[in-house]
Parts: structure tokens; C-alpha cells; sequence
């Protein structure tokens, strides 16, 4: 229970940082949505990965290369699970686009990332 705790610390640490960087994108930036939605993916995945090595899964003594390889792969799917959902979300339900992100981060998080991180990535 303990690391799925800390896994959610580190996964909102990480929307916040994503949320942010899309936001500021978007709105100051003035760039397309999805474009930004992947650029905030990408920050948060920087900041995902080092609390999970680091903290949640403490595996910093194994082997960084691998990690990252792994996580990269997750992270892939993660990047394109998220993207997919925002503009599905977004475009045919209408709604808006901060939302959508709110509502796919969290089911991607919860259901795909964290069991990914868990069973393969920091093993």
C-alpha cells in the first residue's frame, strides 16, 4: 500500500509539472492542444521517472539503461493512450481540453502507468 501511496504522490508531482507545461503551451504560447498535451507528457514523464527510481520503487542501485529503456516503452504507450484520449475526448465529446486531460491522465495513471511501472519498468 505504501508504494501505490507514493506512486500517486509522484504521479500527481508529475500532472502538475505536465498540466503546467500544457497549459503554458497552450494559453501563453498559443499552441494546438494536442501538441501542447504532448510536450506537458513528456515533461511529466521526466519527473514520473526519476521519483519512481528514486523514491517510490527505490531502485536506484539497478541498472539506469535498462530503466529507462523499459520506461521509455511505457512511456510510448503512456504518451499515445493520453494523446489519443484528450483529442478523442475532446474533439467528438466536445469537451474542453483541460478537462479531457484531467479525466485520461488519471484512468492512463491509475490503470495503465502505475502497474507498468510496477510489474516492469522498476522490477
Amino acid at each position: 500500500m505504501a508504494t501505490f501511496v507514493k506512486a500517486q504522490v509522484a504521479s500527481l508531482s508529475a500532472s502538475i509539472i505536465d498540466f503546467l507545461t500544457t497549459l503554458v503551451c497552450t494559453q501563453v504560447f498559443h499552441v494546438w492542444y494536442v501538441l501542447g498535451s504532448v510536450i506537458g507528457t513528456t515533461a511529466g514523464g521526466m519527473v514520473n521517472f526519476m521519483m519512481g527510481r528514486n523514491w517510490v520503487f527505490g531502485a536506484k542501485e539497478r541498472n539506469i539503461n535498462h530503466q529507462i529503456f523499459k520506461y521509455i516503452i511505457v512511456w510510448v504507450g503512456n504518451l499515445l493512450l493520453t494523446t489519443a484520449g484528450v483529442y478523442l475526448v475532446t474533439h467528438y465529446l466536445h469537451v474542453n481540453y483541460i478537462l479531457s486531460k484531467i479525466i485520461v491522465s488519471c484512468t492512463v495513471g491509475i490503470g495503465y502507468n502505475f502497474l507498468m511501472q510496477k510489474k516492469f519498468v522498476f522490477i
